[in-house]
């Protein structure tokens, strides 16, 4: 299998989508961060000291899936249509899901893994006063459909 962003002398380069059709196209990534006691009371009693810890995650992660291709240079600009951003706690497991869809020429995957990584990174930063030890952990790419490649799907998803 070869590199798609390498060019024939072996230097990067973004490939040319020009002559592809767009497809429908949807990425769902997942990750989680597993909160300790104290942090797990501050996030469920709505005391966080620097406000609504998930709102402001969900926006952050938002607004990290528009700014992908600035933040990763082969990514292409594209033009979303649907992202949304969910948490479910399991005891200290605060789990991130990150879904992108669109009409389009190449994949989501990328700017769905952004948005779970930006939407944990900022529950860490909101409530690192609290513990500082929490960990992040299992971002990946579960789902994506569209496209020459078809439909992809985690084996344990």
């Amino acid at each position: 299998m070869s590199l798609t962003h390498l060019n024939k002398e072996g230097y990067a380069g973004m490939v040319d989508v020009s002559k592809k059709q767009p497809t429908h196209r949807t990425a769902l990534a997942e990750g989680v961060i597993k909160l300790g006691d104290a942090v797990l009371k501050t996030l469920t009693g709505g005391n966080s000291p620097k406000g609504n810890v998930l709102n402001t995650a969900i926006v952050a992660g938002i607004q990290a899936v528009k700014k992908t291709p600035e933040l990763i240079p082969m990514c292409h600009p594209l033009p979303l249509q649907g992202v949304d951003i969910r948490f479910e706690l399991n005891n200290n497991n605060l789990k991130c899901f990150c879904s992108v869809s669109a009409e389009a020429k190449t994949g989501f995957e990328m700017e769905a893994l952004v948005g779970v990584t930006t939407a944990l990174l900022t529950v860490y930063d909101m409530l690192k006063a609290v513990d500082k030890s929490m960990e992040i952990s299992g971002i990946r790419l579960l789902e994506k459909t569209g496209g020459k490649s078809g439909t992809f799907r985690a084996a344990d998803k």
